[in-house]
Formats: structure tokens, sequence, C-alpha cells
């Protein structure tokens, strides 16, 4: 069973899965096919996080694609420069990608099939061509005056003969293709035909990329100036030693009880705790006070979640953080009476002992236009606020992967003209401000709003979920879980429940704005139900009937074996497809 945000992605998985690959097979090609088709959403040069679990394995194990801040990535270095953010798109945000690295590993540890046949799917599509999706056709349109006008590399490649893309037209990205063949060619130097062989394929294909054309390439285009959000025109610092320094890996799931639930979760170099904290707020509450289908839940589910992110912005990053205290049952009692009747505008971090909470920068303010007011949205001149992709799959055997891919955005840097993309702006995460775990420091990961989220009964998978969203991605998998664990919903019916989530927090992308007491909604959550969010104090957007939340998931039924899927059908894009 497999479902994703792209249709084709699912597809190519469930090919894997017929011709006798497993989940981990099945999940890498489908994630390079996501390069592909899902343009706007991830890229080669972007980042990963997933969570899995081999069938004979005792817990489930955190894949990490995250890349650091470049060597020359330094608070002084962006301060030499005139900024006050790092910048939302342009070469300076940019973080070692991850993604690639993190795939190919998997595929070699967990795998069966060779590279060459895992690629071909991605190959064909990016030399044979795809229908452009209706979401990457109106953020191409979006930002063609800065592709025109700044980044003209990127116009050869998404603006073919200087007209706009339209949806479903055929693009087709050569470029990226003979990317893939040379990974694929790298591989076949290794002749041993059995594992050990293949695991040396694999690792031939990861130093390619990490040292070859890609590392080289990408580095010496950024380095000439460019421009940025904000206007400015700034070089890249990254280089190629920076590329062929990082290795994705693996590291330990953090998990938490919830209702006969084991949560699991990556650490707090992602917002993934913020999840784990929400439900510890909400475990204790009465049902009616954990359904965002009546007002009172809705407004409680909202209060809680603007206290596990003011801990999130105030404590996480990829330094030390003390979860074991924001997870304790002390705390959480503390935390969980500050929730009242009325919507708090608030920013309230909990208190750690002997520690000062961070506090950053509390902008309402943006300049720079954007589109949209649902979905995380793209400006025009490149800044994206958290567009990003996933993916689910389960086999026959019951390995199970929850994976969410992202960054490399076609709109986040100028297309390198060797490779046919660009690389990431995850560094937008880091503060410019010194001594926060989420401060800009080379050489360590920003914090990402990368959150898969993997469920366990008794010890034994039960379904992965995930969703894109940036800030969004918890809020909306939260309600999904609720439904189902709390509620009895269906996956299905849980994913199509109207959504919502807040926006009382600084936001992880350029330009870190916040709205105090803000709520996005679902209009078909109700007017009863909006109003009296209203009258609490919310300051309330509504976004439209369809327009919040791209959740998918595979599981498997304890009580029948039987596996299902469910995708989100905001969009006509997701699709979860099986047999």
């Amino acid at each position: 069973m497999a479902a994703s945000t792209h249709w084709i992605a699912t597809a190519t998985a469930q090919a894997v899965l017929e011709r006798g690959g497993n989940a981990f097979d099945a999940s890498v090609a489908a994630a390079f096919v996501l390069h592909v088709v899902e343009p706007h959403l991830n890229g080669p040069g972007g980042d990963l996080v997933a969570i899995f679990q081999p069938v004979d394995a005792a817990a489930p194990t955190v894949l990490m694609g995250q890349g650091p801040a470049p060597a020359g990535a330094t608070i002084e270095h962006y301060r030499s420069e005139g900024l006050e953010l790092t910048p939302g798109a342009g070469g300076l945000a940019s973080a070692v990608p991850g993604a690639v690295d993190a795939w190919l590993l998997l595929l070699r540890d967990h795998g069966t099939w060779e590279l060459t046949d895992v690629l071909a799917y991605a190959i064909g599509y990016a030399r044979d061509g795809h229908p452009l999706v209706a979401g990457a056709a109106a953020t191409i349109a979006r930002v063609a005056e800065l592709f025109r006008e700044d980044w003209p590399t990127s116009a050869d490649l998404w603006v073919p003969g200087g007209e706009i893309p339209v949806a479903g037209q055929i693009m087709r990205n050569p470029a990226y293709a003979e990317v893939l063949d040379s990974l694929v060619h790298a591989s076949c130097t290794v002749r041993d035909d059995g594992p050990v062989g293949r695991a040396a394929r694999i690792d031939a294909a990861r130093r390619d990329w990490k040292t070859g054309i890609v590392a080289h390439e990408a580095s010496a285009f950024l380095s000439q100036p460019h421009r940025h959000s904000g206007g400015g025109l700034h070089a890249a610092v990254i280089t190629a030693d920076d590329f062929a320094s990082f290795d994705a890996g693996y590291e330990p799931a953090i998990t938490r009880e919830f209702r006969g639930r084991t949560i699991a979760k990556a650490g707090a170099w992602t917002q993934g705790p913020a999840l784990l904290q929400t439900l510890g707020l909400l475990e204790p509450l009465a049902d009616d006070l954990l359904d965002p289908s009546q007002e009172e839940g809705a407004h409680t589910i909202l209060e809680a979640q603007k206290l596990a992110y003011a801990d999130r912005d105030a404590w996480f990053g990829d330094d030390d953080v003390d979860l074991d205290a924001l997870l304790s049952a002390d705390y959480l009692d503390a935390r969980r009476s500050q929730i009242t009747s009325q919507a708090s505008a608030e920013f309230r971090p909990g208190p750690l002992p002997g520690r000062t909470p961070f506090r950053p920068p509390l902008r309402t303010t943006y300049d720079a236009p954007t589109v949209g007011t649902g979905e995380p949205t793209v400006a025009r001149t490149g800044e994206t606020r958290g567009d990003t992709c996933h993916l689910d799959v389960i086999d026959r055997w019951g390995n199970i992967v929850s994976a969410t891919p992202s960054g490399g955005w076609l709109q986040s840097s100028p297309t390198v003209p060797a490779l046919g993309f660009c690389l990431g702006t995850r560094l937008q995460m880091t503060w410019l401000e010194p001594g926060h775990p989420s401060s800009l420091v080379a050489g360590r990961r920003p914090r990402t709003t990368l959150t898969p989220t993997l469920v366990l009964r008794d010890g034994t998978p039960e379904f992965a979920i995930g969703s894109p969203g940036g800030d969004q991605q918890d809020q909306w998998q939260v309600l999904a879980l609720l439904r189902i664990i709390v509620g009895g919903y269906t996956p299905q019916q849980a994913i199509d429940a109207p959504a919502l989530h807040t926006t009382s927090m600084p936001e992880s992308f350029w330009p870190r704005t916040w709205t105090p007491a803000g709520a996005v909604v679902e209009n078909r959550l109700g007017d009863s139900l909006i109003e009296g969010l209203e009258r609490r104090g919310h300051r309330v957007t509504r976004a439209g009937d369809w327009a919040l939340g791209r959740v998918s998931a595979v599981g498997r039924d304890a009580a029948t074996g039987f596996l299902w899927g469910a995708a989100n059908p905001r969009g006509m894009q997701g699709y979860a497809a099986g047999r």
C-alpha cells in the first residue's frame, strides 16, 4: 500500500511493490519521482526526514537527511551582508543538501533493488516528460518575473520559450536525467554481483553525488552574486567541501504514549516533539475537548498547540534540548493549567530550571507580496512558506515508511544549469541572534519543520502518517490522530474532515512573522463553530471549504491483517493505492 501527495509517485511505489520490491525500494523510487513531478514542493537539492520500522526491528528509526549549515555560514558573515534574517530565497539560505544521500543510504541498508532499477522511473519522467500539476504551474507563474529579470537559468528551464507553462503541459528536465544517469554510471564501476557488491555500488553513487559534478557545479554557480529575498545581491557560501563532509544517518525515534498508542517522532532538531507535547497536554481531557468539530474542542486544541509551539521556538534546535523535562507529567500539568476559555494572544514558552527561554523577534508585518491564505504560500520574490510533499509505504511483509522530503523547490534559488535543479533554503529557519539552539552556526542543522509520524500499537507499527505544510504539518496531523484514535473515524474520514490551525507563533519561514491569536479554518467547520472561536478572541481567517491539510497515511488493521491507505483529496493531486 502506498500513499503520497502525487499520483505518479504513488503509482511508482506501487509498481515497485508489485514487482517484488519492499517498502524501502518503493519509497526511494517514488521519492526520486517526486523530485521530478512536484518540483515546486521538493527537489534533489533539498532535505528529508523519515521514520521507518523494518518488520524484524523492535523499534522505529529516524532517517536523518537534514544537511547542516555550510562552514562559511556564520552570523557574523550574514550580518556583514546587511541581513537581519537569513533570506527566504537565494543561495545564502542553502544548507548542505541531504535528501539524495539519505535516500541512497536507506536503499543500501534496507532495500533489495539495484540503484539502476530504482532510478529508472525518475529518469524516465525527467527525460520523457510528465504533466505539470496545477500547483507547479501556479508557482511558476508567481515567480516568472523574478526568473526573467534575475534568475535567467531558472527561466530557461521553467519558462521555456518565454511562455509560462500551463497545468497539464508536458515538462521535461533532461539535465536532471543526466545527473541521475551519472549516479547509475558511478554505481556500475563495481562489478561484484552479490549483496556486498550491491551496497558498494550504492556507496559509489553516494560518493559521486557528494564529490562529483553536483557538488562542484552547484557551489561554483551559486558563488556568483544573485538576487535574494529582500532584494539584495549576495553570493552563497556553500562549497564543494561542504557537500563532501555530509553523511546522512540514523537516529532513535522519540516516543510518547497516547490513548493506547505509541506515537514516534524525530528529535528536537525537527518540530516533531511539539506534536508529542500537544498530545500530552490533551490526553487527560474529556473526549469532547479533543474533538476539532466542536467549538470547545477546536478552541482547546488551538490553545494547546500555541503552548507547544512556543516551547518549540524557545527550546528546540540541533543542540542539547531537555525533552525529558518538556514532556514530563509535572511540566505538562503546569502548562495545561494555562489553557482558559479565551484565546491567548501571547507568546508563552514554559520555564526550565536554570535556563532562560529564547524569545524570538515577534514581527507582525511583512512587506513582500504573497499569494493565498491557506496552504503555505509562495511570494513573487521566491520565498516559500513551507511547501513540501509526503510519502507513506507499507509492504506485504510489514516494513513501513513515513517520509517527508522537502526543500530545493524550483523557486528556492537560481537553477544550476548543468544540474536541472536548485539548492534549498532550509537555513531560513535559523536565527541571526546568537546563543539559541536554532541560531545559525556552521556545521549545525537548522531546526526543520519536516515531521513524519509512525503510530504503534502494542509495539507493532499500526500506521504511518504525515503531511506537507510547514508549521502546519503536525497541526494537521494532530487533527487526524485525534479523529482516528479518539473519535473513531476511519483514516480517510479523518483526512477528509475539515481542518484548522493556529498562526499564533513566529513562522519558521522568512520573514518569521506571526499573528497573535491567529487561527485559519476551513469553512466546512460551520458558521456556529467559527463564530464561537471569534467570540473567544481568535482572529479567524476563513481559507475556503477544502483548503487546509494534505495528510496521507497507510497502515495495517491489527484484527484482520489487511492493509489500508488514505490520501488527501484537496487539490485533486494526492493518491493512495494498493492491493
